[in-house]
């Protein structure tokens, strides 16, 4: 018999070594560790804190300038103020033109709610249409959808307020609320369409075997998996609700109906003295909403554009 193949023995002749060399676990291989000397750390940490001191130093200027007096402005461009008040405050929360600072609040708070909400849901809706649904025209009107992102704001500023006008709704919310129920934010629509067709289409196809349609799919298998998406479209839309200026400047007249963008113009007369102190403090009353919703939301907001490179 020949023994060409035969496996070749350990020196005892009882073990084949090769039987060793195939359960026998290879060490683990260890990654290097790169290690970054002291001055590399040194410089990093100085162009950081240069970044953040840069960044940060318009809002501290802002919060120790609330406490300025009228007459400091203009006269002492320092950091901090010579005589420190809290009058500033005290006109502030006594609102203007009669109208209470609460009251502008309010508006903004209802304009920013309800875009948060219209906005979400409707793109959230045209988005799925888009992704999950075929149906014939479907490469043109996303095309057609994606093609309104090259429109500026002002180009449809004066066929909007003409309609809105013969429908009587200026000096009221709706012309700044209705569209955002009407997913008229191309840029929320193609992040969820994006969003969606990364997902796989088993558990889709397993609900419709199930008998469920397309409302059963979106409602218990397509918002659940989209959650950052909608959160990342919800913090945007309160953002730029929030600070939104133009809009409510060309359809609402009523200072009643004054968001707080509008309302910090009014501290500001060109054919009477401004009042710079209380300008700055409303300003910076206005920025806190915003900067605590930011930090609270910051990690949902991270998470949200982080999944846009995962693939399902």
């Amino acid at each position: 018999m020949s023994t060409a193949n035969a496996a070749p023995t350990s020196p005892g002749g009882s073990t084949p070594v090769l039987a060793l060399q195939q359960t026998t676990p290879m060490p683990p291989t260890r990654r290097p560790r790169v290690k970054r000397k002291t001055w590399q750390t040194v410089i990093w940490f100085v162009v950081l804190l240069a970044i953040t001191i840069v960044v940060l130093y318009p809002l501290v200027w802002l919060l120790f300038s609330t406490f300025k007096p009228n007459s400091e402005f203009g006269q002492n461009a320092g950091l901090l103020p010579n005589s420190p008040t809290f009058d500033n405050y005290l006109r502030v929360a006594e609102g203007i033109a009669g109208i209470p600072m609460a009251q502008f609040f309010w508006n903004s708070f209802v304009l920013a709610a309800l875009a948060v909400i219209g906005t979400v849901l409707s793109s959230a809706l045209a988005a799925y249409a888009f992704a999950r649904v075929q149906f014939k025209g479907l490469g043109i009107l996303f095309a057609a959808m994606i093609g309104t992102l090259l429109l500026p704001f002002h180009v449809v500023i004066i066929p909007q307020y003409l309609l809105f006008n013969q429908l009587g709704m200026v000096d009221t919310f709706w012309p700044l609320v209705l569209p955002k129920f009407l997913a008229t934010e191309a840029f929320f629509v193609f992040l969820l369409v994006q969003f969606m067709r990364q997902m796989p289409r088993d558990m889709d196809e397993a609900a419709r075997i199930d008998g469920a349609g397309h409302i059963r799919v979106f409602w218990s298998i397509i918002l659940p998996l989209v959650r950052p998406a909608l959160i990342t479209c919800a913090i945007f839309a309160f953002i730029w609700s929030w600070n939104d200026f133009l809009g409510p400047l060309i359809y609402l007249t009523s200072p009643d109906n004054y968001p707080l963008p509008i309302a910090l113009r009014l501290y500001n007369d060109q054919t009477s003295t401004s009042d710079y102190g209380a300008t700055v403090t409303a300003s910076f009353v206005a920025l806190l909403p915003i900067l605590i919703f930011f930090i609270v939301f910051q990690r949902f907001l991270v998470n949200g554009v982080a999944t846009q490179g995962l693939k399902g």
